[in-house]
């Protein structure tokens, strides 16, 4: 798979992506009610599109010109030394293959200005947090609103680039 920015013909097959990624992560966590309403919320096309043209950001998919297996979108915070990764998801069955890792560096990469790359993680996501902390990222705290508005709780984990 190569990463590139992903485009608005794209957004079909991000949604479907984002989908099953969190039912498969997240429905025993939060119930498979909870997680259809959170990704018809937040995995919107609408929403979606929207990130597209965010300033000071970067939206990337993993593609092997037959299908996306990744995504990540991160931005600039109001410091822009600190970039928020608001999301890396890859396709259960592409899991542990390097497409994260992947997708990882190129968010690193697209920041160069930046000092630290910051992301807010489910702590019961053992995976997710794992895969965080062997990329270098260490606990930095909490937050009881995970993604801002969500009241979802949440570590944050952050990571020194640049």
């Amino acid at each position: 798979m190569f990463v590139r920015t992903a485009s608005e013909r794209d957004l079909v097959a991000i949604r479907a992506l984002l989908v099953e990624t969190w039912h498969a992560t997240y429905d025993a966590i939060y119930g498979a009610a909870k997680v259809t309403e959170m990704t018809n919320e937040w995995h919107s096309i609408a929403s979606l599109k929207a990130r597209l043209t965010r300033p000071n950001s970067e939206f990337l998919v993993a593609d092997d010109g037959k299908r996306i297996g990744g995504m990540a979108f991160a931005a600039a915070t109001t410091d822009a030394k600190i970039v928020m990764l608001n999301q890396l998801y890859v396709h259960p069955n592409l899991q542990r293959q390097g497409i994260g890792h992947s997708l990882l560096e190129e968010v690193e990469a697209s920041f160069p200005e930046a000092l630290t790359l910051r992301v807010e993680v489910e702590e019961a996501n053992a995976p997710a947090v794992a895969f965080y902390r062997s990329k270098g990222f260490l606990p930095a705290g909490n937050t009881a609103d995970c993604g801002g508005g969500s009241g979802l709780p949440a570590l944050i984990l952050e990571k020194a680039i640049g």
